[in-house]
């Protein structure tokens, strides 16, 4: 009967201590590859979790998809928008941060749309709240007087048209008794009063731009920050698949908006 206190015999040609030693490698080359995955994963998430706060805090990035902005801001612009500077809204509480300072007339900025919430827009801010809005054959008057607007662009001035969507206007038209006759049009509306909590904004684009005109006022909360820099820029072709590539318009990269 063999002796059971004997140690089995290794295989041909390895010792008991070479098989340790292997072991030992094994373990030791697991131990590392699980410490090298477990460094990456923390890693990511980290990076994952700063991405997201930079976003929700700090900045966004964000494209010019439509006109409404030209010649300021080109259709195929990307824009880093500052959320801090009219303070960045903590999620799922509708509270938001201490602002860096209050939005002004003539600042750029990017907001919420009134009408579809999905949506963002970039527009110029023209009116805060208490001002006296009005426009005369094309040109803007803030408190009765005429603002010097060197970056508006007009494309039709010649069409002045009148449409439904400006009846929202009458509410805020300062001479009440004269609302019912009132029929505003794109070029010829006001004088309106903006609320408190609110904002007038209007495109560059005067002639080609959806803006509060017909919408009606932008309220403070759907505020979500001020670009300051196109990041990237290029010119879309539906007929070039890489336009993104081979039309990059090098003159705008870096260019402050204003």
């Amino acid at each position: 009967m063999q002796d059971a206190s004997k140690p089995e015999p290794a295989p041909s040609g390895i010792t008991p201590e070479q098989r340790t030693d292997a072991l030992r490698h094994v373990n030791t080359t697991r131990g590392r590859t699980l410490g090298f995955l477990w460094e990456w994963t923390k890693i990511f998430w980290i990076s994952v979790a700063l991405f997201l706060v930079l976003r929700t805090f700090i900045v966004e990035a964000f494209k010019i998809p439509s006109g409404s902005m030209e010649r300021t801001l080109l259709i195929g612009d990307f824009l880093l928008v500052n959320k801090l500077a009219y303070g960045a809204e903590i999620p799922f509480t509708h509270k938001r941060l201490p602002a860096l300072r209050e939005p002004r007339v003539g600042d750029v900025i990017v907001f919420e749309s009134p009408e579809d919430l999905s949506k963002t827009y970039v527009k110029r801010l023209v009116g805060v709240p208490g001002d006296t809005l009005e426009m005369k054959d094309g040109k803007l008057l803030r408190n009765r007087a005429r603002l010097d607007e060197q970056y508006v662009w007009h494309t039709a001035p010649e069409v002045d048209r009148v449409e439904d969507r400006f009846r929202w206007q009458r509410r805020f038209v300062v001479n009440a008794d004269a609302s019912v006759g009132y029929f505003p049009s794109r070029n010829n509306w006001g004088p309106l009063v903006v609320p408190t909590r609110n904002y007038f904004v209007l495109g560059d684009n005067r002639d080609n731009s959806s803006d509060s005109r017909y919408w009606g006022f932008v309220p403070d909360s759907l505020v979500k920050g001020r670009p300051f820099v196109i990041y990237y820029s290029y010119a879309p072709d539906s007929s070039q698949s890489l336009a993104w590539l081979t039309r990059i318009r090098w003159g705008r990269l870096g260019e402050l908006v204003r």
